[in-house]
């Protein structure tokens, strides 16, 4: 079994549902959606598209995908979240667009946020100690021998190559995509998508998603609301 620690937006939230919706499955319930009609794409080509981040369901990585350490339990980790909740503070994303990121597609901020990267630093430190250490087949199946020195610093170190200076938020919404094909799957992307581009993506939880066993989808377990957002409500 392994856990992560994401961000996503509530269930009921508008872009949740649509990016379900593109994905074709629902992370909180685990159950597969039919594909949203593209005018420029075949179900069958979304399908395609979309099969990589679909087991992983709509997020974004704060903490990647770990296995607990010996002798620490599931309700640890749900413990140490609902106290990082407590003492962390929102964070707001003003504008965000889709991106390709190499070869796949996301849902990035669009412009730079320390702000928000140092809480996905914060929550890297805070978390690592629910990590147990990579295996030699999970290390190897970060393709090390890619990786620039800084990124094989942060695997060997932290699990993960992508993470402080080499962090970037994105919410994926493909696998890699051919070039011949990224101009349509670019523009299905603005269509969908494009109305949440000038609205402000609030990072108001962390969510605790598990892989219950190897090569399953990921799901939900637990959304955790950070402080400003808990005090929001009740004020």
């Amino acid at each position: 079994m392994r856990y992560a620690i994401y961000f996503t937006p509530p269930r009921d939230n508008p872009l949740t549902r649509r990016a379900s919706a593109w994905l074709g499955r629902d992370a909180f319930s685990g159950l597969a959606l039919p594909h949203a009609e593209q005018a420029n794409l075949a179900l069958g080509e979304l399908a395609y598209f979309t099969a990589l981040p679909r087991r992983y369901g709509f997020h974004a990585t704060l903490k990647a995908p770990f296995r607990l350490p010996d002798g620490v339990s599931e309700n640890a980790l749900l413990q140490l979240a609902e106290r990082f909740s407590r003492e962390a503070s929102m964070v707001t994303i003003p504008r965000i667009c889709v991106t390709r990121i190499g070869a796949f597609f996301a849902l990035t901020a669009a412009d730079p946020n320390p702000a928000l990267n140092a809480f996905a630093a914060r929550v890297v430190a805070v978390f690592e100690k629910m990590r147990a250490p990579l295996t030699e087949r999970e290390f190897e199946r970060r393709d090390p021998d890619k990786l620039t020195t800084a990124q094989l610093r942060n695997l060997q170190n932290w699990g993960y190559p992508y993470v402080f200076d080499e962090f970037r938020f994105h919410m994926t919404l493909t696998g890699p995509v051919d070039q011949a094909d990224r101009p349509r799957v670019d523009a299905a992307l603005q269509q969908s998508f494009g109305e949440f581009f000038d609205e402000p993506l609030e990072i108001d939880h962390i969510a605790v998603f598990v892989e219950r066993e190897t090569g399953a989808p990921f799901e939900v377990h637990s959304l955790f609301p950070l402080s400003s957002a808990r005090d929001r409500r009740i004020a």
